[in-house]
């Protein structure tokens, strides 16, 4: 790979519902794809479920801790997690963020509140246009809630409206929106995240595409991480530096990691 600085922010380990491999795995794939860094970020998604939150965040605070003491020297590995739809149940979200010492945060909507996951949809039986309405509008409280470090893959629904079902969207109408929630971020010190699982599955794309990504840069943005959401070992760090084109082409000179949730720009080279 050209960059030398590869640091994959955004990866799933078998703490996660749908993860499949240790901490460990994911740590030793990240050196073999020449990866110099890794964020393990494992789903906490705060509504509707029934499993004991704090056990949960316990176990893969003490698993990412181990990783990150055994892989010391060898590669940067941030204690991170994925806290999805935290605005639905914000108190009970502050308590865990308050309880660990997290390197990283990413911020995610999977699903609007009291319905599954967009990948359970049938779009073909949805009004796609008041959908995204809405799930932009919970992005942007998401935003102004102001407790995660990182904004998880903005236009994550297109993975199955466009991916899945093929339903083209105008991502024009949302502008609006879509930029409040850009100068929320700005404004906060936090960070958009390039997420680019979509360029291996049926979107074919980065989530934001290049278009968003740019049009965050015009606005000032400058803290963007990079992430593969990866959920099995051999996936780690790969189109990373796909990412890094992307941002390089929208103008960016560095991308951002978080440690001990302070954010740090590093060198695209």
């Amino acid at each position: 790979m050209r960059y030398k600085n590869l640091i994959d922010m955004h990866t799933h380990s078998d703490n996660s519902f749908d993860g499949h491999h240790s901490c460990v795995l994911l740590c030793e794939s990240t050196i073999t794809n020449g990866g110099r860094g890794i964020a393990i970020t494992d789903h906490c998604d705060i509504d509707g479920k029934e499993y004991d939150f704090r056990a949960f965040s316990l176990n893969q605070y003490v698993q990412t801790y181990a990783a990150k003491k055994a892989f010391e020297g060898k590669i940067l590995v941030l204690q991170g997690l994925e806290l999805g739809q935290g605005i639905y149940e914000k108190e009970k979200s502050e308590q865990i963020l308050n309880a660990y010492n997290y390197d990283f945060v990413l911020g995610s909507i999977h699903n609007l509140k009291d319905t599954p996951d967009f990948y359970y949809l049938n779009y073909n039986e949805q009004d796609v246009d008041d959908l995204l309405k809405r799930y932009f509008e919970a992005e942007l409280e998401l935003a102004r809630w102001n407790m995660t470090d990182s904004l998880a893959h903005l236009t994550y629904p297109l993975r199955y409206i466009t991916g899945k079902y093929g339903i083209e969207v105008d991502l024009t109408k949302y502008y609006g929106i879509i930029d409040a929630i850009f100068e929320t971020l700005i404004k906060n010190d936090k960070a958009l995240e390039l997420n680019v699982s979509g360029l291996y599955g049926e979107l074919g794309d980065t989530m934001p595409n290049a278009e968003l990504i740019k049009r965050y840069f015009d606005m000032g943005g400058r803290l963007i991480t990079v992430g593969t959401d990866s959920h099995y070992y051999d996936k780690v760090v790969v189109g990373i530096d796909k990412g890094y084109d992307i941002l390089k082409k929208c103008g960016f000179k560095e991308f951002t990691i978080f440690k001990n949730r302070q954010p740090m720009q590093i060198e695209i080279r």
